[in-house]
């Protein structure tokens, strides 16, 4: 057997052991968690979604003419003008003073939903709250994603996971085995790197569906078939993708990090420093972190949030756009290289539990 072919099997035996290790670790649960919050947020907004479009539709069913008649509501009419207009055209609605000067009015007319402030007994103020279409809700999805879950839910969760490949095997002391067996300690490294990427991809990936299944639940029938069916697919696999790619990029940072340091939180401290700064960098420097090329690869560009600063949206800096093989090829690069560098080390590493 030549050594290519030894070495392969032995990697796929470290992965046959270690991957259902790794992916039901009891202290990685956490994982979990981490990753199945943004679908269950997505969920109970999908119900609420569903459950306001049922409310309207049984609001147009009662009121027909609902819509038309509270259109009449303008700025500058009394509290008791527009409740006489709500309660002629059949619209439920609720009303909640605070003090004397302020009140506020809700009501739906079957197409919309809407708050009015009233002040000294004024209408002051309108604002449609509305749920959201469904091409809000895409930008939504590309936000929460690009925004939470990369750079948080994905980047953390591979905290958990590679750090604990080697670190975890020395804390239970148990890692002597692997180092006394007739195996080359690189093949070791890339067959616990390999069971890692198996067990962030399922739980990722699994998580990033459940998202995208959650965001068009919200939204049955014809309009999110027509979204399906031009560039939904894509989509949906561009972010798995994209979810793939994070996990190879962060799972080989961060196994490295657990093979070098004793304690490898510092670097993960300086990791997320540098990847969250990644908006203020120069184009140059840009290029040697991760969410660079995964931003690349994102089907959907993300909305700036109109809370940040003013003074923070000057100084964000804009790259110019990679194709997506470039930014594949970046991620691999950052991969290999990182791996090679802890393949160096892991050859003179040596155990010694009463100190680690």
């Amino acid at each position: 057997m030549t050594g290519l072919s030894l070495w392969r099997r032995q990697i796929l035996t470290i992965v046959g052991l270690e991957w259902k290790k790794t992916l039901f670790a009891r202290r990685g649960l956490w994982v979990y968690a981490l990753a199945l919050f943004p679908a269950f947020i997505f969920l109970m907004s999908a119900i609420n979604i569903r459950n306001n479009r049922a409310e309207l539709q049984r609001i147009t069913a009662a009121a027909p003419n609902a819509t038309a008649a509270t259109a009449a509501i303008r700025d500058g009419m009394s509290i008791d003008e527009v409740t006489k207009i709500l309660s002629d055209a059949k619209v439920d609605y609720s009303n909640v003073r605070r003090g004397n000067k302020r009140a506020f009015v809700r009501y739906s007319d079957g197409v919309s939903s809407w708050d009015l402030r009233f002040f000294e007994g004024k209408l002051v103020e309108r604002r449609d709250r509305s749920q959201p279409r469904l091409n809000d809700r895409i930008r939504e999805f590309a936000a929460i994603y690009q925004y939470f879950f990369v750079r948080l839910a994905i980047f953390f969760g591979c905290v958990g996971i590679f750090m604990n490949l080697f670190r975890g095997e020395m804390l239970d002391q148990s890692l002597h085995h692997y180092l006394l067996a007739p195996v080359r300690r690189e093949v070791l490294m890339i067959g616990k790197y390999v069971s890692g990427l198996v067990a962030t991809i399922l739980i990722f990936g699994t998580s990033t569906a459940l998202q995208f299944f959650f965001m068009l639940y919200a939204y049955p029938g014809p309009e999110a078939e027509a979204y399906m069916s031009s560039v939904g697919w894509g989509h949906f696999f561009n972010y798995l993708g994209v979810t793939a790619m994070a996990c190879v990029g962060y799972g080989s940072l961060f196994l490295a990090s657990g093979i070098l340091l004793r304690n490898p939180l510092i670097p993960a401290a300086l990791i997320l420093f540098w990847e969250g700064s990644n908006w203020f960098l120069p184009e140059l420097l840009k290029k040697f972190s991760v969410i660079y090329y995964l931003q690349a690869l994102c089907p959907v560009v993300a909305p700036i949030s109109p809370d940040v600063p003013e003074a923070f949206k000057l100084l964000i800096t804009t790259a110019a756009p990679i194709p997506g093989p470039v930014a594949i090829l970046g991620i691999v690069v950052i991969a290999t290289a990182t791996l090679s560098l802890a393949s160096v080390y892991i050859r003179k590493i040596e155990i010694n539990y009463s100190s680690d």
